[in-house]
Order: C-alpha cells, then structure tokens, then sequence
C-alpha cells in the first residue's frame, strides 16, 4: 500500500512561535486521494537536519512531502536539502530565473539578487508551479534511491519507485501547488488503491464508553479501520475504507457507518464536520420551532454558537445574559424569594430562567442554564462545575444537573454544549 511522510521545516515551527497547520491540512488532502499519512516530522533550519529528516520519511513511506525552506533568505535550505539528499547538484533553470525577474517586474520592482537561488533545483528533479517566487520540486526516486531524469509517463512505470515532494511553507502557496500540481500525481503514484473516509459525530458518552459499545470494531489491523478522536466533549469516529477501487471503498465504509448510527443510536448527532448548533438550528427551522435562552454562567456562549449559523433569525427570537440575581429577577421574573431559598445555582432557578424566558419571548422553547464556572464562588455543597440546565416548552420543563471539570473555559463549552444536545433530543420526538 502507497503510504506518505511528512518533514516540517522551520524553526519557528519547533520553537512554538508558528502552529504547523499545514501537515494537518496535508494529511487531509493525502487520505483524499488514497495516500493515508503514516508519519509526520519536524526539523530545524540545517540542511543535515532536513536530510535525517527525508532519511526517516523515506524508510517509512513510498511519498515523501516536505514545507518550507523555499524561500531566498539564507535559513531556506530545502533545495540544498534535497540536492544533498539525492545525491546530486544544483542547477540553475533560465526559465525559472526568467518568471522569477517577470514576477517583480509586474509589481514594478527589480528582483533582488538573493531570490536568484530560487531558480535553481537539484538536476534530473522537476520545478512545481508557484504564484509566489518559490518553485516546488518533484523527483522520482528509483529501487535503489537513484534520481530518475524525467517523471513516469504512466503508473506502471511508478512501481518500486518513491516520490520525493518539496511544497513552500506558505499557506496559500502551498495548498495552491498541491491542487494544481501534486493531486493528480499521486493519484497515478498510488492507482490502485483508493481510500474512503467517512466522520461521525457523538455526544452525550465518554471514548471508553463508546469504544466499550462498538468492541471489535475499533480494533487495529481492521478494515476498515475505526478511529476516535476527542475535541471538547465531541467524539469523532472517523471510518477509513481501504479497497483496489473508490466503488469498493464506499460500500465499505458506508456498511460500518450504518453499523455504527445502529449500535450508539441518539449518541450520534451528526456526520462530517456537522456542529451540535447545526443539527440544532436545521430541525428547529424544519419543524418551524422557535426559541429563547436565558444564560448565567455560559456568558451567551449558548447564543453565540446558535446565532453563528446563517438564517438564525428564523428560529432565535431572543437571549438574555441575566449573570446577576437582580437581572434573573426583573428580566425573567425569577421570584427573589426563590433566589433566596434554593440559591441562584440550582434546579430551581433553571426552571424559572427557562419559563421566563419562553413567557417573555413567546416561543417554542426556551432555555435556562445557570451554573459555577469557577475558578471562584463555590462552596462544597455547590463546587465549581455545578450546572443546571432547563428546557421548558409546552408539556413541561425538562431539569438537568451537571457537574463538570476543567477550567473556566471548559465548563462553559461543555454546559454549552449539553445545552444544544438536550435540545437537540427534544426535538427528536
């Protein structure tokens, strides 16, 4: 099986100044057109460095990609990398020195002479097309590590060959020369193998939880194969299909994933990159639904996420941020003497958020969540992560106590978040 490594080069990027978002958005791309990731590295700024860099990735996979080091100030290093690597010399292209000098010209600036550097690739590799002034490189690996002169006509021609990539670091650079230049290559290196990926989203139960109910199906070794990842309370189950065609591939992640909806049944919210506020927000607008929120300790937090979404004037009538008891009082209607008696953070008050909200606004539903999100105002009866929820609509009023922990930040995103699936249920009926 056709397999990729990614090398990452730049010390800001060890150094924790940069967040390395493009091996992430690499990997993306790779799986799509049927070259799992198997490993990821990141070097410094040295050619020797970039070189045990592409040793690794070259003993690891038959696809080698790299980012940054393309550029003309004396930390590029890549293109010298590379040479190195493969075992030959640089050689200046004219055309490439040509576009270079017409890139500057166009932005009326004559080109410095650093960028010259640029124009020069490891002979017997090939230039990638930029819209900067730092060309890819590609070169094909034979058996025995020998660069060959020209690329492989067609994919035959590709076996027991390794594909060694340089894309620059730059972003939009770099996302626009993998589109143009580099998808369909791999496509013809890895022909004969596709992959399929299918993502779905859960809430409400913890991995071990989940991964208790699915049993076999999250072993390793399977295809295809299940993996999870964790975000904030949201549990992705991504299904990776592995087959000699897309066809084959689909149908066997299509039967796991009906398997899968089958098995965790209403822990399954949504597929892809769905959100909790979307699945929310699409079947209030379907069923003509409307709503209130009356928040406390999420800040608007729970209005934010639902207003985020185009159209939320259909189904979001209004929101009130009632932090202080006297403005759960005089703009809910909260009685002070229930205040007094239950205290602000509890079943109670959640309820009392949540009916007047619906009263005043007039709606559907309406909700009520009133909590301690720390790190202060707690007490041992009442420890921080205390949170109180309350959906209220026309046959009643559903109540939840929540005790969650984390910091300041976590809390209010989980209790918003179990705000949206309580609703999220509710409107399953």
């Amino acid at each position: 099986m056709i397999q990729a490594s990614i090398v990452t080069i730049g010390n800001e990027i060890l150094s924790g100044q940069t967040v390395d978002t493009n091996a992430a958005h690499l990997s993306t791309k790779l799986l799509s057109t049927g070259v799992p990731v198997v490993s990821s590295y990141v070097v410094r700024d040295e050619i020797d460095a970039i070189v045990r860099g592409l040793n690794l990735a070259s003993a690891d996979a038959d696809v080698i990609l790299t980012t940054g080091g393309l550029g003309p100030t004396d930390d590029d290093l890549t293109r010298q990398a590379f040479a190195k690597f493969l075992g030959v010399e640089l050689e200046l292209q004219d055309e490439l020195l040509e576009h270079i000098q017409k890139f500057f010209a166009a932005r009326d600036r004559q080109m410095p002479e650093r960028n010259k550097i640029q124009a020069y690739i490891p002979a017997g590799a090939k230039a990638l097309p930029n819209i900067g002034t730092a060309p890819g490189i590609m070169a094909v690996l034979d058996s025995r590590s020998s660069i060959l002169d020209s690329r492989p006509a067609s994919s035959n021609q590709y076996q027991a060959s390794r594909l060694l990539i340089a894309l620059p670091g730059v972003p939009p650079e770099m996302n626009w020369m993998f589109r143009e230049s580099v998808a369909a290559e791999l496509k013809r290196f890895a022909a004969g193998q596709a992959v399929v990926v299918k993502k779905l989203k859960c809430f409400g139960a913890g991995e071990s939880t989940i991964a208790e109910m699915l049993g076999t199906m999250m072993q390793r070794g399977r295809n295809p194969l299940i993996n999870c990842t964790v975000s904030s309370g949201i549990i992705t189950l991504h299904i990776i299909a592995t087959a000699d065609d897309e066809k084959e591939a689909e149908r066997m992640a299509q039967k796991d994933e009906k398997t899968l909806q089958k098995t965790l049944g209403e822990l399954v919210y949504g597929r892809a990159d769905e959100s909790l506020a979307g699945v929310v927000a699409e079947r209030l607008s379907r069923r003509k639904k409307t709503l209130a929120v009356a928040e406390s300790c999420t800040g608007g937090l729970v209005s934010k996420l639902l207003t985020d979404i185009p159209g939320a004037s259909e189904y979001f009538k209004s929101g009130w941020i009632t932090y202080s008891n006297e403005a759960k009082t005089g703009e809910l209607g909260v009685p002070a003497g229930l205040i007094e008696k239950y205290g602000a953070v509890s079943e109670q008050i959640a309820r009392a958020m949540a009916q007047g909200a619906r009263k005043k606004a007039g709606t559907d539903y309406a909700i009520g969540i009133t909590g301690i999100a720390g790190p202060g105002g707690a007490t041992e009866q009442k420890p921080v992560g205390l949170v109180y929820i309350g959906v209220d609509y026309e046959n009643g009023c559903d109540i939840k106590r929540c005790l969650f922990s984390g910091n300041r930040r976590f809390i209010r995103l989980r209790a918003a978040q179990t705000v949206l699936n309580m609703l999220r249920l509710k409107l399953n009926i």
